[in-house]
């Protein structure tokens, strides 16, 4: 339901191209839409003129400040630089009526990411709204108001299709859980949930064991993601590949391609960096799957539950019988059994999904993707034991992320990760064995080998100019030497910090840097009694501006 972009000054032209390897080859240029951006004050009768260069020192201090914080102009990229899209915030469709919310102040957010050179914006689609209340019954208007919104500004789209949990429950202002009637049948069966050694469950996310059985009202959870996957497609199709450029799957909790071995909300506290992780293989269809693995090797015994001496969530893991160094059980036989079928259920599930997603989308000209963990803080150790509860079965002897990879390439996926802000120096002082630096670049080599597009995510919304600089550096890493290096980075989140002054500073300075122009000139030609268009950018006004596009 494409809607025509009303007359714009001043333009903004987008081309690009697709990522996914195996989509046909012809692709169109999109041509230029910019809707007017409407003076928010009253603009005094006077001309002002500012020219900027890019390469120039701009700073706070150096007088040049409201030519970096707004300019009514449209980067133009030389040489192979980095799009920048930011995440929109996690409230911006009401969970309860699927209806946008505060459209005003997300025009004015789309319209300021333009002027600072984002290439567009990262839309996370949730199942528990979409589908809330009957299955088979979609509401997509929120979100179609959204991308409509991005078309008319200039900015393309990235779809995150969420299938787990968001928040800690009804208290939780982001709260946003699966499908009722989804929670109707966990209610039911318990078993559909993830459960630990100790019986908990965790219901961010639905049993991978019970992937392909019909649980869900007479479909199966896969069944279920793909009808879902259908819709969107055929709701969005006049959008898809032209200002939807990007579809990324979700596969687990939080969206990631792992088990919940850690509480999501737990992962972005201080304390993960002592978190062990259990393993979530004790439902009943996890543990008929393990049962039957042991069986058909001719050790039974082995299929009853998880690890034993696996320990508590919080313990040091050498004084653990199973992640210990020294003749942990982890690097037995029994070990290597285990952790063979615990992750290759999960490389199971997403190559299921992998599967569903490119026959779904196929011809599309958007790129598809999946996100892995970043789960770094026993990277220094020989188990690895929070990467193995989490299903990655990668120790000091094993390359547990080069299988997931060429998986990803097999269906043309682009790799999403996160952990490109972390530096090893700050993360070893709360944890030793703590190395996301390492994490990441064994993660980005496997890319490269398997040449895949990478989508780079920070760890938290950082607005600090150390952050922004060891997003460049990591991006580097996996650029350097490419002959077509295909590298992107999602800001993790819009919100009312990132529009505050000192921070709008720093972020466009990044955009800037990450886009990688040679010439950049910043060009404000006001005059309102020539152009009721133009507007007036002020440093006052654009600190205003600032903070009326601010997300409360």
């Amino acid at each position: 339901m494409a809607i025509a972009a009303p007359p714009s000054t001043p333009t903004f032209s987008a081309s690009f191209r697709p990522t996914r390897t195996h989509s046909p080859p012809s692709f169109t240029r999109f041509p230029s839409i910019f809707s007017h951006i409407n003076k928010p004050h009253p603009t005094p009768a006077r001309r002002l003129t500012l020219s900027a260069r890019l390469n120039s020192s701009v700073s706070p201090d150096n007088g040049d400040l409201q030519g970096e914080l707004f300019h009514g102009f449209s980067p133009q990229r030389r040489g192979r630089g980095s799009p920048v899209f930011v995440t929109m915030p996690v409230d911006s469709v009401d969970p309860l009526n699927g209806q946008v919310r505060r459209r005003k102040t997300m025009s004015q957010s789309f319209k300021a990411l333009v002027a600072a050179g984002v290439d567009g914006v990262v839309m996370e689609v949730w199942w528990g709204i979409v589908e809330r209340d009957q299955p088979g019954l979609y509401n997509w208007r929120g979100y179609l108001a959204i991308v409509e919104l991005a078309k008319r500004c200039g900015l393309k789209v990235r779809a995150v299709l969420g299938f787990h949990q968001c928040g800690t429950g009804q208290g939780d202002p982001h709260w946003i859980p699966l499908p009722l009637w989804v929670l109707d049948e966990i209610d039911k069966d318990p078993d559909l949930a993830y459960s630990d050694r100790f019986g908990r469950r965790n219901t961010e996310y639905i049993s991978l064991g019970c992937d392909s059985l019909p649980v869900l009202r007479g479909r199966s959870p896969l069944q279920a993601y793909a009808d879902f996957m259908r819709s969107f497609r055929d709701t969005f199709k006049h959008f898809i590949g032209v200002i939807i450029i990007g579809i990324q799957i979700g596969m687990g909790p939080a969206g990631e391609l792992r088990y919940p071995s850690c509480p999501t909300q737990k992962l972005t506290s201080a304390w993960r960096t002592r978190e062990l992780g259990e393993f979530q293989c004790y439902d009943k269809y996890m543990l008929a799957s393990l049962n039957a693995r042991a069986r058909e090797i001719g050790m039974p015994e082995w299929g009853n539950g998880g690890p034993i001496g696996a320990s508590n969530l919080m313990q040091n893991p050498e004084e653990t019988k199973f992640f210990r160094s020294d003749n942990g059980s982890w690097n037995t036989s029994y070990g290597t059994f285990f952790l063979e079928w615990y992750s290759g259920m999960l490389l199971l599930h997403g190559e299921r999904l992998c599967r569903e997603a490119e026959a779904i989308f196929w011809g599309t000209k958007a790129n598809t993707s999946a996100k892995v963990a970043g789960l770094h803080w026993h990277y220094l150790s020989q188990s690895h034991p929070s990467e193995l509860t989490a299903g990655y079965y990668n120790t000091s002897t094993r390359d547990g992320y080069l299988p997931i990879a060429r998986m990803f390439a097999r269906y043309g996926f682009s790799l999403c990760c996160p952990c490109f802000d972390l530096q090893d120096l700050d993360e070893k002082q709360m944890n030793p064995v703590s190395s996301p630096e390492g994490f990441l670049r064994q993660l980005l080599s496997a890319a490269r080998v398997c040449d895949i597009p990478v989508e780079g995510e920070p760890s938290a919304a950082s607005l600090d100019d150390k952050s922004f600089q060891q997003v460049v550096k990591m991006s580097k890493y996996y650029s350097y030497g490419l002959e077509k290096p295909s590298f992107s980075f999602n800001f993790v989140r819009m919100d009312k910090n990132m529009f505050e002054l000192h921070n709008w500073v720093r972020f466009t300075r990044f955009v800037r840097q990450m886009s990688d122009v040679n010439i950049f000139r910043a060009k404000l030609d006001v005059d309102a009694m020539a152009d009721s268009r133009r507007f007036s950018t002020s440093v006052s006004d654009v600190a205003k501006f600032g903070m009326a596009s601010a997300y409360c």
